[in-house]
């Protein structure tokens, strides 16, 4: 049972729109039955999203905001991680690639090295 269903939403005037108490928007439903809904952290950051067709995603994140993990309904992830400076230092994903970097303390990049060989 659909969202619309529990509702008794009319569809006749207009899809199914919900939204939280900050504005974003958690659920959408069409008169055809397709729906999607999204999930947010505390920080407003979208964290999960899944739709009637099965597919859905999420996002992970450290206590900067900065992103550390997404993975997908399909089998696809990246993984990512930060210095103290929010610099990205790694990444990573599904298919076995990775990059790596170093900066100095002013954030400019002082070495980089991925899994193809790559070093500068």
């Amino acid at each position: 049972m659909t969202k619309g269903q529990i509702l008794k939403h009319d569809f006749t005037k207009g899809d199914l729109n919900l939204y939280n108490v900050n504005g974003k928007q958690t659920y959408f439903e069409n008169s055809t039955g397709y729906w999607f809904k999204y999930e947010y952290d505390t920080n407003g950051k979208q964290i999960y999203y899944e739709n009637s067709n099965g597919f859905w995603y999420k996002h992970e994140y450290d206590s900067n905001h900065n992103e550390t993990y997404f993975e997908t309904s399909h089998g696809s992830w990246h993984k990512y991680e930060y210095d103290s400076n929010g610099n990205q230092i790694y990444f990573e994903n599904s298919l076995g690639y990775w990059i790596k970097h170093e900066y100095d303390t002013n954030g400019n990049e002082t070495y980089y090295e991925n899994s193809n060989g790559l070093i500068r």
